[in-house]
């Protein structure tokens, strides 16, 4: 339940998503050619936060959140290959789609997003982060692919608003 996440967490979380809703907004309200600029900031935004979910990972093995105790041969038993790997992952999915045009790098995010909720269900299952993130996590994660898919379905309308008709 949202009421559990710790209120910085969820107030932040959810101030997040400011920059992807304005991007739609401008995607679709703006001319030519600040729609195009405003569509690639939320594609860089994307990509920011997308790393940054990633990161939340590593931080949470880092803390040895859901590790075995520390030994002396062991300070860090949650510092595992596939956990630090899979914190990675978002990164360089991220790095990737940033590279691509218009519609392949949404569709990249929009998958990636889901993803990343089905691998911080995983995490909090396993043990491997609190409870109450996901909750905050299904929430956020629903509300940032329907923005994407605002921009997406801009674009596949065209982008300048003459283009598009009833």
């Amino acid at each position: 339940m949202l009421s559990d996440t710790p209120r910085p967490a969820l107030a932040l979380g959810f101030a997040g998503l400011i920059p992807f809703y304005l991007g739609a907004a401008a995607v679709w309200l703006a001319p030519l050619p600040w729609n195009v600029h405003a569509l690639q900031v939320q594609v860089l935004y994307a990509a920011t936060i997308l790393s940054f979910l990633g990161a939340v990972h590593w931080g949470l093995a880092l803390a040895n959140w859901g590790g075995d105790p520390p030994s002396p041969g062991k300070p860090a038993p949650a510092m595992t290959w596939t956990r630090l790997g899979w914190s990675v992952v978002p990164a360089l999915v991220a790095w990737i789609a940033v590279a691509l045009t218009a519609v392949p790098a949404l569709v990249t995010f929009i998958v990636a997003f889901a993803g990343m909720y089905l691998g911080d269900r995983a995490a909090v299952q396993a043990g491997h982060a609190p409870g109450w993130y996901l909750p905050m996590r299904r929430a956020l994660t629903v509300l940032v692919i329907l923005a994407l898919a605002l921009s997406l379905a801009r674009v596949l309308l065209g982008l300048a608003p003459d283009q598009v008709t009833s």
